[in-house]
């Protein structure tokens, strides 16, 4: 039964619930109405709650990150103290080791001078000592050359006989 409203403009309406599926409709609504929040509203509120758990972990390894961030950061922070008191430290025995080796060789170059002196000094007693003894090597061999020419035999008696004298006295 279809009523037209309108028979002239080809609209109209028509009340017959069985031809326009109405009650199928209706059926559908009310099941969508009825179930789907149900089933829907699970699916949705478990989701809901792995997205809050995901969110939450996310949250937590923000919260460690940050914490192992600053951890780092402090760990930085001392190895560079450190690296600066070594660097410092280095410096230091390094300047200290300059001092000590030029120190040494300064006593070192003072020790071979003093020895080369000494050498020197005693160098030239033996020269001295040498010269001396072969002056007084010259002397004694001039004199015993020149000893027999001088002395006849009355000298070398009245000579002898002193020097044995000398030694009876002695």
């Amino acid at each position: 039964m279809n009523i037209p409203l309108l028979a002239t403009s080809g609209f109209g309406l028509n009340l017959n619930i069985f031809e326009t599926n109405l009650l199928n409709w209706a059926v559908v609504v009310f099941g969508l109405y009825k179930f789907l929040p149900g089933f829907l509203g699970k699916m949705l509120q478990k989701r809901r709650e792995g997205i809050l758990l995901e969110l939450k972990e996310a949250e937590d390894r923000l919260q460690s990150a940050a914490k192992a961030l600053e951890k780092a950061k402090a760990d930085l922070s001392m190895a560079t103290k450190k690296a600066d008191q070594i660097k410092s430290n280095s410096l230091k025995r390094a300047e200290s080791i300059k001092l000590d080796s030029e120190k040494k060789a300064i006593e070192e170059m003072s020790r071979i001078k003093q020895s080369a002196i000494t050498d020197e000094g005693a160098e030239a007693s033996r020269a001295i000592l040498q010269l001396r003894k072969e002056a007084v090597e010259l002397a004694i061999s001039k004199a015993l050359e020149s000893l027999p020419k001088k002395l006849d035999q009355s000298i070398q008696e009245n000579l002898v006989t002193q020097s044995i004298n000398d030694i009876e006295i002695n």
